[in-house]
């Protein structure tokens, strides 16, 4: 007879891990099943290029994860993780030869922003001395009541534009401009679309409040230390164990799936109600990304100095150029110059032997897409670091079909869990007073499908495990 637990959660990823750790925490007894032979999901490394250069195969830069009220309070240094951060979060380098950047410093960041520098200090300022009242809500379900209704105010104010108008009311010239359009273009969203100033703001806060750090050695340190942690509170991991029904699990009282709504809608079946099916199968997923590793000879040779002490890089020139680049997806068409984000890592020196370098890139490209635009973004580097090509030793491609081989929660290509339009932000997968419970009794979502969506906070499983714990593994 099978063993039983009080709760088996589907996917290692961090959100899965994030849910069952806070059900050990509370003495619960927890199995995670994992389909493929690590964990981490997007949170893995590898060496994808050759022997000795480690990739951070998704997600790398962990700006969610040292903002996240959750992961922070969790001992992950006694589990082997070690953060680096790079002296400046992002930096947007422009075709002149110079860069705006954003240090963790506001006045360091208003010095590169010549005349806008005032307004960005003033835009900022007042999100980063409220920031630890902001966490909390931002990466929760939505709330009506929230704890700091003032802070939450002026915040969603701003948060409700588009990039566009944010950035033309507040600045005036076009490097202010370009070094906000980058960070709001992680949304991967039409930088004209209501809400996506909310990304640029968020993200931004995030930097000047706490930087943006990987975790030394590659990503997959991050998943171990999580993992590390769950054992030592005695929860079970099996690996290579990929479920294709609800019915093949031990008995359970929960269940929570880590997986996306086109994926639960295929787990649970006929166990959910028509009308909670029908929200599954009419979630909508965004744009896929296109994305190159590569194993590098020297530091890449940026134009514009200040790039050098950067750990994210948003490539594409001027504010319309990005917005032009980041409508293209959307309508199935591919960017002749895309907006490229790009992360290197010469602040960590354990990631390349001696003297060599690691970096990666990717696009946005369309949703399932299958065009090979490995020389558009590697035209976009050389546009900013001449030479660039003459630096690369070997390339490792995948495109959106690779992406969602490597994870199938990356559903064609798609990183976050669902497209991130303001419709399915905190509704997302469907309309529910708490997103993470589905109709069934003790079954929960606790993917990037669920608020706040995609990143490395570990918030969707934390909230999902908090939501059995008070229903029904009481």
């Amino acid at each position: 007879m099978a063993k039983s637990y009080d709760a088996v959660v589907i996917g290692a990823g961090p959100n899965g891990l994030a849910a069952a750790i806070v059900l050990a925490q509370a003495g619960r007894s927890v199995l995670v099943r994992e389909a493929n032979d690590a964990v981490g999901g997007s949170c893995r490394s590898a060496e994808l290029t050759l022997p000795g250069f480690i990739h951070d195969i998704c997600s790398t830069v962990q700006a969610l994860a040292v903002a996240s009220p959750f992961l922070r309070s969790l001992p992950l240094a006694e589990h082997g993780l070690e953060l680096v951060f790079p002296k400046a979060p992002y930096a947007h380098p422009l075709d002149d030869g110079t860069a705006a950047v954003a240090y963790r410093s506001l006045e360091e960041t208003a010095a590169t922003l010549g005349r806008d520098g005032e307004a960005w200090k003033q835009l900022y300022g007042p999100l980063v001395r409220d920031w630890e009242k902001l966490v909390p809500e931002l990466l929760g379900p939505f709330n009506p009541f929230p704890k700091h209704p003032l802070a939450m105010a002026r915040f969603g104010l701003m948060a409700l534009r588009s990039a566009r108008g944010l950035a033309h009311t507040w600045f005036d010239g076009d490097p202010a401009k370009a070094l906000f359009a980058g960070v709001a273009a992680h949304s991967i969203l039409p930088l004209d679309s209501m809400a996506t100033s909310a990304f640029g703001l968020v993200l931004g806060t995030s930097a000047h409040a706490a930087g943006w750090p990987v975790a030394k050695g590659g990503s997959q340190k991050l998943a171990d230390a999580l993992a590390s942690l769950l054992r030592s509170l005695g929860g079970d991991i099996e690996l290579n164990a990929r479920v294709e029904s609800l019915d093949e699990l031990p008995p359970a009282k929960a269940i929570l799936c880590d997986v996306t709504a086109r994926q639960l809608l295929k787990l649970a079946g006929s166990r959910l109600p028509e009308g909670y099916r029908k929200h599954l199968q009419a979630f909508r997923y965004g744009p896929g990304v296109h994305k190159v590793d590569w194993a590098l000879s020297e530091p890449i040779p940026w134009k514009a100095a200040a790039c050098r002490d950067a750990g994210t890089l948003h490539l594409g020139g001027t504010f319309d150029e990005l917005a032009a680049s980041e409508q293209a997806p959307w309508e199935q068409r591919y960017a002749e110059k895309p907006y490229v984000l790009l992360v290197q890592y010469p602040f960590d020196a354990s990631r390349a032997p001696a003297g060599k370098q690691t970096a990666w890139a990717y696009c946005h490209v369309p949703h399932g897409g299958d065009l090979d635009v490995t020389d558009r973004i590697e035209q976009q580097v050389e546009r900013f670091a001449p030479g660039f090509k003459d630096t690369i030793v070997a390339r490792h491609v995948m495109g959106p079909a690779a992406m969602e081989r490597h994870n199938a929660n990356l559903i064609g290509g798609d990183i976050t869990g669902g497209a991130n339009m303001l419709s399915q932000i905190f509704t997302r997968p469907a309309p529910r007073m708490n997103p993470y419970k589905t109709p069934v009794k003790g079954l929960y979502l606790c993917s990037a499908s669920t608020p706040p969506g995609g990143g490395v906070h570990g918030m969707s499983g934390y909230h999902a495990a908090k939501t059995a714990l008070r229903e029904v593994l009481r």
